[in-house]
């Protein structure tokens, strides 16, 4: 006789959907609308945030993205998870030519419940790292949870949409707590489509 397993068996991991160039299936709508489809064949019970239109990061890095998160609970771990990411942001042309240019796709994996990867050490550093480095240096691994979300309205207002209690394992704050101690401006130009 099998057994039925929990839906809340596993870590819920929260995943950020964006993009800002035409793929293969038409404009960044169609393609975070295609990519989230992947995605929730791939997960079982995929939730997926609302579409939104986000100024780029940083400002003037190419035209407003199409943004949107998803979340579910898995057993893979999360280089498992992050494997099959960078393999859907490829099929859907995906190049790393300049750090935060324009993205056909970018799959980024935000959290993996309350993992903190590869240690509290690297994350922090990651976490501090200037602005002026951040446009110039990337990790070699993965590291979790995203080390910005706290400041990063395009990110947490859709996780606040399908993870709004997950709670930061450094930061000890809820999704929607981080959001809304962002400033006001930064919130006011997330556009609901």
């Amino acid at each position: 006789m099998s057994q039925v397993l929990p839906l809340n068996v596993g870590k819920k991991m929260v995943i950020a959907v964006g993009s800002n160039a035409p793929t293969h299936v038409g404009d960044s709508r169609s393609t975070v609308l295609a990519a989230i489809k992947l995605l929730g064949d791939a997960f079982d019970d995929l939730r997926a945030s609302k579409l939104y239109q986000t100024p780029a990061f940083p400002v003037g890095a190419g035209p407003d993205f199409i943004n949107a998160a998803c979340s579910f609970r898995t057993e893979k771990p999360a280089d498992e998870v992050l494997s099959l990411l960078l393999s859907i942001e490829t099929d859907f042309g995906r190049e790393r030519l300049t750090r935060w240019g324009e993205r056909t796709l970018d799959l980024d994996l935000i959290a993996a419940g309350d993992l903190v990867l590869p240690d509290l050490r690297a994350f922090n550093h990651w976490r501090n790292l200037p602005i002026e480095d951040q446009k110039v240096q990337t990790p070699d691994s993965i590291i979790l949870p995203h080390p910005r979300i706290q400041d990063r309205a395009f990110v947490l207002v859709p996780m606040a949409d399908v993870a709004p209690d997950w709670r930061h394992p450094v930061l000890g704050q809820t999704t929607t707590e981080m959001l809304a101690k962002l400033p006001a401006s930064d919130r006011d130009e997330i556009l609901t489509l």
